[in-house]
């Protein structure tokens, strides 16, 4: 098959390797459409693990399932997320791809195409991870267990996690405000949004303890600069309270408030294998992944039922030969709003 592997140099190219074999408990697909997500050129750049496949998100059609597969069968429509840039047999850029049956969710038929599908990988599941995982936010994913009018913040809704973020905090029953560009209000508030303010604006944090009776005590931040991670603590309410993190929590953001924590979440650690991320060693987290299968269950519901909806899609021609520009295009800070998409 042909699929996107890392150089040594630091680039990508499109190279013939064969097609991955798969264990009982795997399925192997036929991909039919790719996302792009930063990480996939920070992986490249930073980590560097030449020969791997690289590309995180996917759809596609299965062909081949294992002896112990149950509720999957060839011909299904399924996505997923997978550690690109970090194996020679499994990565999403490439046209066939597999993964542990438990960790992809079947696509209800008449809901989403594969290009829709495929953007609900790397963000969709970051903001599951960091929303309702009981280490990170611990929210409840039930509508009828939410506490009434209990507030969570977004910090950057109309970012990939971000979008995403609104639409489950939502669907799970919160109240939910965020702050974005003025040109992309109207986005958030279609996706679950009760409030948003202008980031921007000098009285912002003001507003959002105005708004929400000063009682924020739960946060997800996007963009996790210390820039973004001070504005988030600052809008907190008295009391404990968490931020998650996408980046490493910033120290000078940590000084402001000491009994809110700010805490990092990494979703390849939803994938149960433990890992190598430059010099640091991710052991493998059993419960992560046990969080990541239960909520993938809920998924086909979420979409059939359109409390998810996809992110938008900047459809990128070319296929697999193209992805290096758009990683390159990416890189250079150019995407916004969108989820590049590849069909293969």
């Amino acid at each position: 098959m042909k699929a996107l592997i890392t150089q040594s140099n630091k680039t990508v190219a499109v190279e013939e390797v064969p097609v991955p074999t798969i264990a009982d408990n795997e399925i192997l697909a036929k991909t039919v459409a790719v996302a792009q997500n930063p990480t996939d050129w920070k992986y490249v750049e930073s980590i560097t693990n030449t020969g791997t496949i690289s590309g995180c998100d996917w759809s596609g059609n299965v062909v081949q399932v294992g002896k112990n597969v149950k509720d999957i069968s060839v011909g299904d429509h399924v996505a997923a997320f997978v550690h690109g840039g970090n194996y020679k047999d499994r990565g999403a850029f490439a046209e066939f791809v597999k993964a542990e049956a438990d960790l992809v969710w079947k696509v209800p038929k008449g809901t989403l195409s594969h290009e829709e599908a495929a953007t609900l990988g790397c963000a969709f599941w970051t903001a599951a991870q960091a929303l309702f995982h009981p280490k990170r936010l611990g929210l409840t994913e039930s509508p009828s267990k939410a506490l009434k009018n209990e507030w969570v913040f977004v910090y950057a809704g109309s970012t990939s996690v971000g979008m995403y973020a609104l639409q489950l905090a939502h669907a799970a029953g919160y109240r939910v405000i965020t702050v974005a560009s003025p040109k992309n209000h109207d986005l958030c508030k279609s996706l679950g949004a009760d409030v948003v303010f202008d980031y921007k604006d000098p009285s912002a944090v003001d507003k959002i303890k105005e708004a929400t009776g000063n009682s924020i005590h739960a946060a997800l931040d996007t963009i996790s600069l210390e820039q973004s991670q001070n504005f988030t603590i600052k809008s907190f309410g008295p009391g404990p309270g968490k931020i998650i993190v996408l980046l490493p929590p910033q120290e000078a953001a940590q000084k402001l408030r000491q009994d809110v924590k700010i805490q990092h979440t990494l979703l390849y650690t939803a994938l149960g294998k433990g890992f190598d991320y430059g010099p640091t060693r991710f052991d493998a987290s059993p419960e992560d992944r046990e969080q990541m299968v239960d909520f993938l269950q809920t998924v086909p519901g979420l979409v059939s039922s359109g409390a998810v909806k996809p992110n938008p899609i900047k459809l990128w021609d070319g296929g697999l030969s193209a992805i290096k520009d758009g990683l390159q295009w990416m890189k250079e800070g150019n995407n916004s709003g969108e989820k590049i998409v590849y069909k293969v």
